[in-house]
């Protein structure tokens, strides 16, 4: 049997001799020591450390392979996450970016890409945050986290977080690096949440919470000239109560869709009660503008229903009022006593809400 400490050289020969190229230029090294060790008597210690050396480089290459696998598998992952690492050189600008960046913005995996480029994929308003952001951290040296919408070329709208740090040498800022993730269907979730929680589940008009929301920012603008009109729709118990909730229901869906044609200047229409219906409009609303569209209205609202094959007619009492520097609930209160009195005068539908004059 021959001796291991020889079997150890000769194949590590063999390996550079058959052509084979070792990984790394250390073993190259490697093996121009083992030809010279082969040209004198070996020795046992020459031997041992030259096994030492080959067996420190065979940890290495696997522990590279291992590095590559991971980094695959970091690509891969990042990729199906719809994320990427991305890197910015300062003040160069160059970009260094995971194939999960490339994917976000559409562009060619491991192509290169100007920043300018993609700056153009963000909308005016993501770009002017991002670049206010951006500056402030590269700054002050601290990071940051956005929220942006982004539109690829041939690529849908979507929305993406933006996570940075800044890199800083001696005080000064070199590079930029972090994540971007696709958080698109994260946000259509809670765009739909939002709006289940601001319109009417039936109408789709705003809701009484969102109306109310809407009303404090009116009054909190404070002077004159917007307008809230209330609606109430007359007969609409005795649809609910003759023919039935699913028709009265039909009736209500109508109407908001009567009510949002007639009242489309308005900057909110909303459903705040059963059959009760509200709208506010802007400082450029006029008593004669007013007036119009609520005498439209209730013509709007007299035309006959059609509901389950059922026709009918109801009506509908208006009352308005003014904004002035006022309370939400004070101009609630006017507009609603405006509404019921058009309710208690015989044949009126529309009724103006106290003597207040909106400004010439």
């Amino acid at each position: 049997m021959g001796n291991p400490a020889d079997e150890t050289v000769t194949s590590a020969l063999q390996l550079g001799c058959d052509g084979v190229r070792p990984p790394g230029s250390a073993l190259y090294s490697l093996l121009g020591r083992l030809r010279s060790a082969l040209r004198s008597p070996l020795h046992a210690r020459t031997v041992w450390q030259l096994r030492q050396q080959i067996e420190h480089q065979t940890s290495l290459i696997r522990q590279l392979e291992t590095d590559l696998v991971r980094a695959e598998i970091f690509e891969r992952a990042s990729a199906a996450a719809r994320m990427g690492v991305w890197q910015c050189e300062l003040p160069s600008e160059q970009l260094t970016w995971s194939n999960g960046s490339y994917d976000l913005f559409g562009f060619q995996r491991g192509s290169e890409v100007a920043r300018s480029e993609v700056l153009k994929s963000y909308s005016e308003e993501s770009l002017y945050r991002l670049q206010r952001v951006r500056s402030n951290a590269i700054e002050t040296g601290s990071g940051f986290a956005l929220e942006a919408e982004i539109r690829p070329p041939g690529v849908e709208k979507r929305w993406i977080r933006i996570s940075a740090a800044v890199e800083r040498r001696n005080g000064e800022p070199i590079r930029l690096f972090g994540i971007k993730q696709d958080i698109t269907e994260e946000r259509k979730a809670l765009d739909g949440m939002r709006y289940l929680a601001e319109h009417d589940a039936m109408t789709g008009l705003a809701n009484r919470t969102q109306f109310q929301n809407r009303l404090a920012e009116v009054c909190e603008l404070g002077g004159p000239g917007g307008a809230l009109m209330l609606i109430d729709l007359d007969g609409f118990k005795r649809v609910n109560d003759t023919l039935g909730h699913a028709v009265g229901d039909e009736c209500l869906i109508e109407f908001a869709r009567r009510l949002s044609v007639v009242c489309q200047s308005a900057e909110l229409i909303a459903r705040i009660g059963g059959d009760e219906f509200a709208a506010l409009f802007g400082p450029a609303t006029d008593l004669q503008r007013i007036e119009s569209i609520a005498q439209r209205l209730s013509t709007a609202a007299q035309e006959p229903m059609n509901c389950s094959g059922r026709v009918f007619r109801v009506g509908a009492s208006i009352g308005f009022a003014f904004t002035e520097e006022e309370t939400p609930t004070a101009l609630f209160a006017r507009a609603d006593h405006a509404l019921y009195a058009a309710k208690a005068a015989i044949g009126a539908t529309v009724f103006r809400g106290s003597s207040h004059q909106p400004p010439d």
